[in-house]
């Protein structure tokens, strides 16, 4: 199983997946948490911020995480992830890919702005420090139609919102595994 969590920059993608990953270990099952901004440093040092530098950025991600899923790993992938075209591009390529937006006022973002990155954004225009391409202040974010889980990290506390998504995982795991076992067992009767 792959989870692809998209969201702004501080919404809690990072903290719910860390969060999530210790629940699930302490019940047994393998899980990896591939985080957007760790893999920025390593494996997506050449990309920058363009559009089709961040669709390419989600594409390495979900290679790796289809690797992993293919030996029995549930991965949280937690990157922002901004664009409809390229979330659908990963659900369609890999088996059992599940869409899980972590919403969050821009506001209570911009309150939060643990790296800066809001207040640089919103800097006026010829600043010498003001990105130019922060999603959802001055680069597009497409907000999922219908993930398969809304979390929003402004209404709930960060143990609600990492219960929701543990419980929805989990909850696929076991209906996966229901699956598995009647098919193998209809195969061999």
């Amino acid at each position: 199983m792959i989870v692809q969590l998209c969201g702004m920059s501080g919404a809690g993608k990072s903290t719910l997946a860390t969060l999530v990953k210790g629940r699930l270990q302490q019940h047994g099952i393998k899980v990896e948490v591939i985080d957007g901004d760790d893999y920025r440093e390593v494996l997506c040092k050449d990309l920058g911020f363009s559009r089709k530098d961040r669709c390419e950025n989600i594409r390495r991600l979900g290679f790796v995480a289809g690797r992993l899923a293919a030996h029995g790993v549930v991965v949280i992938i937690s990157a922002i992830n901004p664009y409809k075209e390229v979330r659908e591009e990963i659900a369609k390529t890999y088996e059992d890919v599940k869409t899980v937006f972590v919403d969050c006022a821009v506001d209570e973002l911009i309150n939060r702005d643990t790296k800066g990155l809001y207040r640089k954004a919103l800097l006026p225009e010829g600043h010498p420090d003001r990105i130019g391409n922060l999603t959802g202040i001055n680069d597009p974010f497409d907000i999922p139609a219908s993930p398969d889980l809304y979390i929003n990290t402004a209404l709930q506390e960060v143990e609600e919102s990492a219960g929701r998504l543990f419980y929805f995982i989990t909850s696929e795991l076991a209906g996966s595994l229901f699956f598995f076992k009647k098919q193998h067992a209809q195969r061999y009767s």
